[in-house]
């Protein structure tokens, strides 16, 4: 694994991972994950790392507690303390009216989120993301319709979350600890097909190296490419919204932004949460025409009227 180390360390240098810092790894207790943890401990004293393990057992199937018993005692074995928090993701998901998938996501990232807080401003929360999670999840932002945003994927480092193993390959890390006699755990769920991102895995990225060798890394190159360019429409956007939007809050539409920048000028003028791809483009389409005298909803609570060829955003009490 010296090797995989070695990259590590590079890429958590990249990713501004200081000396001396509270590092939460979140665990899984599958092979990405659990090659995380035997790498940072590898690192860890060099860096003066101080590690935590997470790991949030999502109460789905009836042997779940035999993965939260596995990183408990894997981690205990490097002599690190594993926080484990049961959650019924199942009804969490009805409660919230969102998918299984959606629903653990988000607890999980909460659940690290609050651990951190606990240790301290100045933890970090690593996760064992690869690049083939990559992959799947560029792709399936293609097929349901996509931009900038969606093409740079999974962001390398976005707040305290940082994802050195980005640029790894899965068979990879499975790979590293079968050779060195590392146990870890494998989630039957991971093949149930019901879950869209399981059915990618298993039919879209073989049907993908299936057309060059190295589409996988192919794909990660086109994510940060796109991160980058979509960090500069956002400036721009950021940049013409604050030179078009007058002291009363309406923003001259003529001369016309940038088609690049239209889209995103909308979203920073409507704020959080991002209208839709719709919305947007229906109000893009309509400020365009400079005809005036409507507005659109945006969803939140927002509106926008325009008049003439000026556009103002307004929440509905």
């Amino acid at each position: 694994m010296d090797a995989l180390a070695l990259r590590m360390a590079e890429a958590c240098a990249r990713l501004g991972v200081g000396d001396g810092l509270p590092v939460v790894l979140a665990l899984s207790g599958g092979p990405d994950s659990t090659a995380l943890m035997h790498l940072a401990a590898r690192l860890a004293a060099d860096h003066g790392w101080e590690l935590h393990v997470a790991h949030l057992d999502h109460a789905l199937r009836d042997d779940s507690a035999d993965d939260a018993r596995f990183v408990t005692e894997a981690a205990a074995a490097l002599g690190l303390e594993a926080h484990v928090r049961r959650t019924d993701v199942a009804a969490l998901a009805a409660e919230r009216r969102e998918g299984v998938e959606e629903a653990g996501r988000v607890a999980r990232y909460e659940f690290f989120a609050e651990l951190a807080d606990e240790i301290g401003p100045a933890a970090l929360v690593m996760t064992a993301h690869t690049a083939d999670d990559q992959a799947e999840t560029v792709l399936l932002h293609m097929a349901r319709g996509t931009g900038l945003a969606g093409l740079s994927g999974i962001a390398e480092r976005r707040g305290r979350i940082a994802r050195p193993l980005l640029g790894e390959r899965r068979a990879d890390l499975r790979a590293a600890l079968d050779a060195a006699g590392l146990h870890y755990r494998i989630d039957p769920s991971n093949d149930d097909r019901r879950f869209t991102r399981n059915r990618a895995r298993a039919d879209l990225l073989p049907a993908f190296e299936g057309l060059h060798a190295r589409a996988i890394e192919a794909v990660g190159r086109l994510a940060a490419q796109a991160a980058a360019d979509d960090r500069l429409v956002e400036a721009l956007a950021l940049t013409d919204l604050a030179a078009r939007r007058s002291a009363d809050g309406w923003i001259a539409w003529r001369p016309a932004p940038a088609t690049a920048v239209a889209a995103r000028l909308v979203r920073a003028a409507a704020g959080p949460p991002a209208p839709s791809a719709e919305r947007t483009q229906a109000l893009v389409a309509a400020a365009g025409d400079g005809r005036g005298g409507r507005s659109i909803e945006l969803g939140g609570g927002r509106r926008a009227i325009l008049r003439g060829s000026r556009v103002r955003i307004v929440h509905d009490a």
